[in-house]
């Protein structure tokens, strides 16, 4: 289903998704409570959702359209503005999958190809969800091996996500209450602004102070630091600190933030001694980074299938045998607890 009060938004969505076989539109609506109502009468696995709109907005819709039902994968839509960032990002934390920029002129060809991806993965696990939900706690294919932790104390904490990082993000950072000795570092697939609004949130909700980094910004013990949108955040060694630098070098795995040169960069200027979580996401951004993480002697952590909302990020960690450990969301901040004080 595509609701957007736009009638030109709304065709330029579908004409993107038309091109894929594998994606039928079930609906077209121009405002949230045609959403709710159409949702009633007609199932959908996705809905691309407004998040500006008039009789009902996007955030008054969310929450109704989830009663209707629960299982939905919302994408929720805005404007490329502070305010159309900050939005969506209240969107995601009442349940929305995941967001997106609406496409500009110079960004359509991107936007089509974007949303197509996010369509069909979310849809899919959608749909693989409602089939055979008892799958998804199995273990696919070939035993996970699982590696020791790294012997040193980490100097830094390293996440990379992408769809679905967001709520995983509230998740992990309000689950470690205790105050840690080493920065944060997040790198999360987001464009400009919605970045920014990301570490508002987190901040308010993290029990830490959370920026968006800027370059030459000195990275502090328990404080956690935001990649920018369209921007890679790499670490740098000043002494016995460390520095962000912000690089517009070009993009890895399709990504600008990407997790891969973030977590490169850490290893020269960490010695490897770096804690990395990968959590949900499409793709394999962060793997390679990982390996050069264990390889250098430091500790890599993954989130489950089960609790991801794309297990393509983590997976790919998984089945390379680069994990420590494997674990659903709510015990990952537990265990970086564990490691953090113990290593």
């Amino acid at each position: 289903m595509v609701c957007d009060d736009s009638s030109v938004v709304r065709t330029l969505i579908i004409r993107a998704l038309q091109v894929d076989p594998d994606i039928e539109i079930v609906a077209s609506v121009a405002n949230g409570a045609v959403a709710v109502a159409t949702l009633r009468l007609i199932p959908a696995d996705v809905i691309i959702l407004d998040v500006e709109m008039p009789v009902m907005d996007g955030l008054t819709a969310l929450p109704l359209l989830l009663q209707v039902d629960p299982t939905v994968r919302i994408i929720v839509a805005s404007a490329l503005t502070t305010a159309g960032a900050a939005i969506a990002i209240r969107a995601i934390q009442a349940g929305a999958a995941d967001c997106l920029h609406k496409p500009m002129a110079d960004t359509r060809d991107t936007f089509a190809a974007d949303i197509r991806s996010r369509v069909l993965v979310l849809g899919r696990r959608r749909l693989r969800q409602r089939i055979a939900p008892s799958t998804l706690a199995a273990p696919a294919g070939p035993a996970i091996a699982l590696r020791p932790a790294g012997r040193s104390r980490p100097l830094l904490l390293a996440i990379g996500t992408s769809t679905g990082g967001p709520q995983a993000l509230f998740t992990l950072l309000a689950g470690l209450t205790r105050t840690l000795a080493q920065p944060i570092v997040i790198t999360q697939h987001m464009p400009p602004f919605f970045t920014r609004s990301l570490a508002e949130h987190l901040a308010r909700i993290g029990h830490r102070p959370c920026v968006e980094a800027e370059d030459g910004m000195r990275l502090r013990p328990n404080h956690a630091y935001v990649a920018p949108g369209d921007r890679h955040l790499l670490v740098e060694a000043i002494g016995e600190h460390l520095v962000a630098r912000l690089a517009q070098t070009p993009q890895e795995n399709s990504c600008r933030p990407s997790v891969d040169p973030m977590l490169r960069s850490a290893v020269m200027s960490c010695q490897g001694r770096i804690l990395t979580v990968i959590l949900t996401g499409m793709g394999r951004d962060g793997a390679a980074g990982a390996r050069l993480v264990v390889e250098a002697g430091g500790t890599v952590l993954a989130q489950d299938e089960a609790t991801s909302v794309v297990w393509g990020m983590p997976g790919a960690v998984a089945r390379e045998g680069l994990c420590h450990a494997v674990l659903p969301l709510d015990r990952i901040a537990a265990k970086i607890d564990e490691l953090a004080i113990r290593l």
